[in-house]
């Protein structure tokens, strides 16, 4: 089953308070790497301007297999804050409540869940694999939203016809990265973008409010 409209899709019923959360620290929390597919066919030569800060509001939607094989749906709402190296991302649900808060570096991660004590591991691929059953990911977000390809793997990408300064389309690391809109002048940046990848199955929807 393909999602509809986003926005309609954050007027859905909601069940599984904790299926939510679970899939709601897949979608944005991960920063684990995936090996790409198949070759790729340029490298990605685009050097992210360096900052040492960066922040985002936003809502998502998401569409997963869990670890019995189940499709399930989520939705809900995002707060992004990214210093230097370190990621702090509070995820909650379509009503304001915390589902999760997620803080990941190069030396740690740490998950944190309503009502549990915090998860610590090495590395966020680590964490996820071990307290949901697979990790994603979402360590080129970081990149993606800014938009551009990661530089630690090679990447494809596509140009907007319309507007060739854009890019349309990323392939990297097994993802496909659609961007639908930009945001209007005098605003920058991605408005809403698709992730995909086709194995384990996952169909990401972003829509960025800041």
């Amino acid at each position: 089953m393909r999602l509809s409209s986003l926005d309609t899709s954050f007027r859905a019923p909601r069940r599984a308070a904790l299926g939510l959360a679970a899939a709601a620290v897949l979608v944005l929390a991960g920063c684990a790497s995936v090996k790409p597919q198949g070759p790729s066919t340029s490298n990605a030569a685009t050097a992210v301007t360096a900052q040492t800060s960066r922040a985002y509001q936003g809502r998502f939607a998401v569409q997963y297999n869990d670890q019995n094989g189940q499709q399930r749906n989520a939705y809900g709402n995002f707060s992004w804050q990214e210093t230097g190296d370190t990621v702090t991302l509070q995820l909650r649900n379509p009503l304001g409540q915390t589902l999760a808060i997620v803080t990941s570096s190069p030396a740690s991660a740490t998950l944190e869940l309503p009502n549990r004590q915090p998860l610590t591991a090495d590395n966020v691929s680590t964490l996820m694999q071990n307290a949901l059953g697979f990790a994603l990911p979402v360590e080129g977000l970081r990149y993606w939203l800014q938009p551009s390809p990661a530089p630690t793997s090679r990447a494809k990408t596509e140009k907007d016809p319309e507007q060739p300064s854009r890019l349309k389309e990323i392939t990297q690391d097994g993802w496909t990265i659609d961007y639908l809109a930009y945001a209007e002048p005098p605003a920058t940046g991605v408005k809403r973008v698709n992730l995909t990848r086709a194995e384990p199955p996952l169909d990401i929807k972003l829509v960025l409010d800041q």
